[in-house]
């Protein structure tokens, strides 16, 4: 169920950066340095999720753990 939530995630950000790429262009006016900085904003967002959603899935797995070995 977590690996569904971690993959919906990666896709979304994925998706993002490749639509920012596809638009960027050498000029260096301001809504092309803005974009940029949005790109970069969304990527460590994306890998701040991607960490937590991590750490959420191992406690999970230890709760489950704990309560098979509660149950034995």
């Amino acid at each position: 169920m977590m690996k569904n939530g971690r993959n919906i995630v990666a896709a979304l950000v994925l998706g993002v950066l490749l639509a920012g790429v596809s638009g960027c262009k050498k000029n260096d006016g301001p809504m092309e340095q803005t974009g940029r900085g949005i790109d970069k904003a969304v990527e460590k967002t994306g890998q701040q999720i991607n960490k937590v959603i991590d750490k959420t899935g191992d406690k999970v797995e230890q709760a489950g753990e704990k309560i098979k070995e509660s149950v034995k």
